[in-house]
């Protein structure tokens, strides 16, 4: 802890006294909402651009005054506060314009991955009795697909939004869906009357989280958790203002790009350049072209980006400030460096969680600091639960030991759960430290870090994932819904589906270990391959595989996971049949020794 750092650290003070002013606590009941702030922004920023997307640039008075006619055409269509509606769509301007449509009517958007097709797909429209679907042109075919599984009705329930600037065919799908853009240019574009009847306490969104019973599960998301996390980013993280301009590119259906990124614009009156898709090689030049001072990022992003050919003025860009999560020590220091960077505001958070942690402060390597009630605990990652005392007492991990973060319920960290009450139970940890308590089961392992002078608030890094979930492309994978669907296949017995480190690469691969039915001598890698792939989405597909004689489970049944993540897919450690689907290959074949050392030196291409 040096002079300097100390210098660094108090010049943040300013920041964080205004951030506790503006996030005082307001009562559930408190009128406002995402679309009550869009309003607030429209009226101060009205001329100011919003967003610039694929050669178009939208207002702040234009994108309000499109959301105010979906409204209306929402509103006509019967909709009213506290419904759901399902919403298929890519980053775009009508994306951004539908969401904020549905909540001036104090209405749900419930918010769909566009990679989900067949029974996920379903599944997601209809955990959340969605009275209607909104999709895009260029996700028709994937919603015709299901359609008649969906529970809605044809020519009613189905509205469709061309796709102006892509490549889709605008042709419309069929007499089952209405054209929500020319129902729209019939609407009038006043702000309705309903978006001041919203409240905080109301639901903004339901964001898909991956579901350990196999099936996505709905987090809540309320209009009082948004408009937080839309004024951490913006005034503590990124610290924007209206002159400022955000690249974003994650989907918006993820919580960090939606609320985080979105929502810092909106709060700030920044404009936003949107992409439906991250590139790495368009990057820089389009921080340059559009001079975009802020990005929204996950760590995958960053890496991609330093393994991009260096070169001399790669810091020379107007790109100062970042906000996001997940980005690795490896790549920290090398990113700033590289591209001049100035602030990096890593958070942490989970979509349905009630503790999140923000680097606040500036520091190197962490997720920073939080104000909520929180605690580490020893986790037994072989048996995939955590440990009790004699008392039946959880334990604290001491300061540098990763141990399972908790989040105390409580009525300043309220945990708004999922739609479904069992899911919502499940991640709650009772009587850990006391009769009666209730705590959030984050599913993550963090340990304290030394981070210099923190004005005494102490500071943590994210180690890893537990249990049935792991992250692999940017994507959250549920063990439980890989193996279900690998169980589907005619020659395999069980299967255990758990994440593997891949050196050079952020989060973990999927690695499936199996064992075949009885008479089958030999897994039919052809038919196996083509089977996966046409049944999952692409970053959900097992990298590696791994052949058993039996499924090793513990006393109480559970598969473990443990011994098997630390042998991987390392044929020193393992006797049994490995093989591997290789980068630019759809089919698995034999794992040679010569090729496993080859991913294990990062040089694979994974």
């Amino acid at each position: 802890m040096g002079i300097a750092d100390v210098a660094r650290t108090l010049a943040q003070v300013p920041t964080l006294l205004a951030l506790k002013k503006g996030m005082q606590p307001r009562p559930l009941e408190t009128r406002d909402g995402l679309g009550a702030m869009l309003e607030r922004t429209a009226a101060a920023h009205g001329d100011r651009p919003a967003v610039l997307f694929e050669g178009r640039q939208v207002t702040w008075a234009e994108l309000n005054a499109l959301a105010n006619r979906y409204a209306r055409v929402f509103k006509s269509q019967g909709l009213r506060r506290g419904d759901a509606v399902s919403v298929l769509m890519e980053n775009r301007v009508e994306f951004l314009a539908t969401v904020l449509g549905l909540n001036k009517l104090g209405v749900t958007a419930s918010l769909i991955n566009t990679n989900l097709r067949g029974r996920p797909l379903v599944h997601c429209v209809t955990t959340t009795e969605s009275a209607k679907l909104v999709f895009g042109a260029e996700l028709a075919d994937a919603v015709a697909e299901s359609r008649d599984e969906l529970g809605l009705a044809d020519g009613d329930d189905f509205l469709w939004v061309p796709d102006p600037t892509g490549s889709a065919d605008d042709r419309p799908p069929g007499n089952w869906a209405q054209n929500l853009a020319d129902l729209a240019d019939q609407s009038g574009d006043v702000n309705p009357s309903e978006t001041g009847e919203v409240v905080l306490g109301d639901s903004a969104f339901y964001i898909f989280t991956s579901g350990t019973t196999g099936l996505p599960k709905a987090a809540v998301l309320s209009n009082r958790r948004y408009l937080a996390s839309a004024m951490l980013s913006h005034k503590a993280g990124l610290k924007c203002s209206h002159k400022d301009r955000l690249y974003i590119c994650l989907p918006l259906y993820h919580g960090t790009g939606l609320m985080i990124g979105v929502g810092a614009a909106i709060s700030s009156g920044a404009s936003m350049f949107i992409r439906r898709k991250f590139s790495a090689s368009n990057f820089l030049s389009e921080v340059r072209e559009h001079g975009t001072t802020c990005f929204i990022y996950i760590g995958e992003l960053c890496r991609y980006l330093v393994n991009t050919p260096e070169r001399p003025d790669d810091h020379r860009n107007p790109l100062k400030r970042m906000m996001g999560n997940g980005m690795r020590p490896d790549v920290w220091p090398e990113f700033k460096s590289r591209f001049g960077i100035k602030r990096i505001a890593e958070f942490y958070g989970a979509s349905e969680g009630n503790v999140a942690f923000a680097n606040l402060l500036n520091k190197d390597c962490t997720v920073g600091m939080t104000s909520a009630v929180h605690a580490l605990i020893r986790y037994d990652v072989d048996r995939d639960e955590i440990v009790r005392d004699e008392r039946g007492r959880c334990i604290e991990v001491e300061p540098g030991e990763p141990g399972l973060l908790l989040g105390q319920i409580n009525p300043e960290a309220v945990f708004e759960g999922y739609t479904n009450k069992e899911a919502t139970e499940k991640k709650i940890v009772r009587d850990a430290f006391e009769e009666g308590d209730a705590w959030f089961n984050s599913g993550d392992l963090m340990r304290q870090v030394d981070a210099g002078f923190t004005l005494g608030y102490p500071h943590y890094q994210f180690v890893d994932r537990v249990g049935d979930t792991f992250r692999w492309k940017s994507e959250n994978v549920s063990t439980n819904e890989v193996g279900e669907i690998i169980n589907g296949f005619d020659q395999v017995r069980f299967c255990n589906v758990y994440g593997v480190e891949v050196p050079g690469a952020d989060g973990r691969a999927g690695m499936a270990a199996l064992t075949l039915e009885e008479g089958v001598e030999a897994l039919d890698l052809e038919a196996f391959s083509r089977y996966v792939r046409e049944q999952l989405p692409s970053y959900a597909v097992p990298l590696f595989l791994r052949v058993e004689p039996e499924i090793a489970v513990t006393g109480t049944f559970k598969m473990v996971k443990g011994k098997l993540r630390e042998e991987g897919y390392d044929p020193d450690k393992v006797s049994d049949p490995l093989y591997a689907m290789k980068p630019g290959s759809d089919r698995y074949e034999p794992l040679d020794r010569d090729f496993a050392q080859t991913v294990l030196r990062g040089e694979a291409g994974y």
